[in-house]
């Protein structure tokens, strides 16, 4: 059971943590951000524990970008305890809403907010239709993006330019 802590009071994970009542005890959730795309989830029963469920499944079409400033809201507004994002194997659809959390409260660029969920959580990899809306919030934020999409050999990745002004993907 793999639990990053992202920022103090949140916590992204796979579905297997978030069924964890020591899990959830030991970090003080009472937000539980449930992308898994399943309905029915048996958490521990804790006392005000809230779940936002965001029925999202795994594909590049989804509309993610549907729920990013409502889940942001939560997890900013979320001051009794701590905040669990998770879907199935924490990798693709949670660590796209921690991004769009961080770019929203915290006025991270969408590199920058890469950049903090890898360095906890070093398997992310959202899919490239996720990457997509990101980077359409970012611009709707910020009126710019710091990522680009450029398509390679595994598919169309999202891509940074180093100081040299050569292209590097991050999402490999």
């Amino acid at each position: 059971m793999s639990v990053s802590q992202v920022r103090p009071g949140l916590y992204l994970s796979g579905l297997d943590a978030s069924l964890s009542r020591s899990v959830l005890a030991s970090r003080n959730v009472t937000l539980i951000v449930n992308v898994s795309g399943l309905e029915e989830v048996p958490y521990p029963e804790l006392d005000q524990l809230q779940v936002l469920p965001v029925p999202v499944l795994d594909r590049p079409h989804a509309p993610l970008m549907c729920y990013f400033d409502q889940v942001a809201e939560r997890i900013h507004g979320n001051r009794t305890g701590s905040t669990l994002v998770h879907c199935t194997a924490g990798r693709s659809r949670s660590p796209a809403l921690i991004m769009a959390y961080l770019m929203r409260f915290e006025a991270l660029s969408l590199r920058q907010a890469h950049e903090v969920v890898l360095e906890q959580r070093p398997f992310v990899r959202p899919n490239a239709g996720f990457w997509r809306q990101l980077l359409d919030y970012e611009r709707r934020l910020f009126g710019r993006t710091s990522l680009r999409m450029a398509s390679t050999t595994s598919g169309v990745l999202p891509e940074t330019l180093d100081h040299t002004g050569a292209g590097y993907c991050i999402n490999i």
